[in-house]
């Protein structure tokens, strides 16, 4: 199976692997349902569903690349695990996993953006709150 082969959420997964491979990260956990909205930001939203879950199966057992895979699904929290030697390593707790794409992550993603804007408001009615006390004492002192 060739990458061009891949659905997009399979690709997102493995870019994942072969990118944080550099930085020592071996573990790619991801939740299968997963659906990232699209916004200014992110134009391209990563969605994993079953079908990316199928694809990224058949990849790992049959790629034509040098690198070797361990995938592992309990429900539907998967982790995919780059092998090294086409073995696991024997001290996976030293690596990082990278949870990015869990709806438990994307669910604290969006209630820190929530508190952060509730926060912005409150700072800008804070803001125009004193100026409309000053204008009314001017008036009164007048």
């Amino acid at each position: 199976m060739e990458w061009n082969d891949l659905t997009e959420g399979a690709k997102a997964v493995l870019e994942q692997t072969r990118n944080l491979k550099n930085d020592h990260i071996q573990i790619v956990e991801f939740e299968v349902g997963y659906e990232e909205e699209a916004s200014e930001d992110n134009p391209y939203p990563v969605s994993i569903q079953e079908d990316d879950y199928e694809n990224l199966k058949k990849f790992t057992k049959e790629n034509e690349y040098e690198e070797h895979y361990h995938m592992a699904r309990n429900k539907n929290m998967v982790k995919i695990i780059l092998l090294e030697n086409k073995k696991i390593p024997d001290n996976l707790s030293e690596f990082p996993v990278f949870r990015q794409y869990r709806m438990d992550r994307l669910r604290e993603e969006r209630e820190r953006l929530a508190a952060e804007r509730e926060a912005e408001e409150q700072a800008e009615q804070a803001g125009e709150e004193p100026g409309a006390g000053e204008t009314g004492e001017d008036t009164e002192q007048s």
